[in-house]
């Protein structure tokens, strides 16, 4: 019998366990639920700006940087495990060794559910738009500067503050019209 201790219990009704994640068992519908409510910065903004508008604005920047879109999907999916396991901020998760391993292994485990595979050249890319979102996002929403040179940003973050439910569906909607055309990744 599985103990309480031993799985969440998602959005959709889903037991799932983090430490031993099952790729059968990852839903879109949870990760863009969970990601809606989640707040960027541990809450520290000024206003709520969550994960899932983070991933948003990272997939469209992927996009007006003319990569793949595999890569957007991966920008649109890159936090995906936060859904399961929340957010750690960087300054104590690089201390973390065991949180890291935890994340990258359901961050692997999402990535196989959701038919991605990246290749080094791809991951760079993803981290890169990741680190030039959190670079904008601070100078915005904070007015701080996270990294010491100012990233290139093509496109136009949205850092506007919504609820949870647009947020939600747009999110599902960018992944549908990433993955319409299934030859496109």
């Amino acid at each position: 019998m599985d103990r309480m201790e031993d799985y969440i219990i998602t959005f959709s009704g889903i037991r799932f366990t983090p430490l031993s994640p099952d790729f059968k068992a990852v839903r879109l519908s949870d990760i863009a639920h969970s990601l809606s409510l989640l707040c960027r910065a541990n809450g520290h903004f000024k206003s709520f700006f969550s994960v899932a508008q983070h991933c948003l604005n990272c997939a469209r920047e992927a996009a007006a940087r003319g990569y793949s879109r595999k890569v957007q999907l991966a920008c649109l999916l890159h936090d995906a495990s936060e859904a399961y396991i929340s957010d750690v901020t960087r300054p104590v998760k690089q201390n973390m060794p065991d949180y890291i391993g935890i994340e990258k292994t359901l961050q692997d485990c999402i990535w196989r559910a959701f038919c991605i595979s990246l290749t080094p050249e791809e991951e760079a890319q993803v981290s890169d738009v990741d680190d030039a979102m959190l670079f904008a996002e601070f100078e915005e929403l904070m007015g701080e500067k996270v990294l010491k040179e100012k990233p290139e940003i093509k496109s136009a973050p949205d850092f506007c503050s919504k609820g949870f439910l647009a947020v939600e569906r747009e999110f599902e909607s960018m992944y549908g019209k990433l993955t319409a055309e299934a030859d496109s990744l």
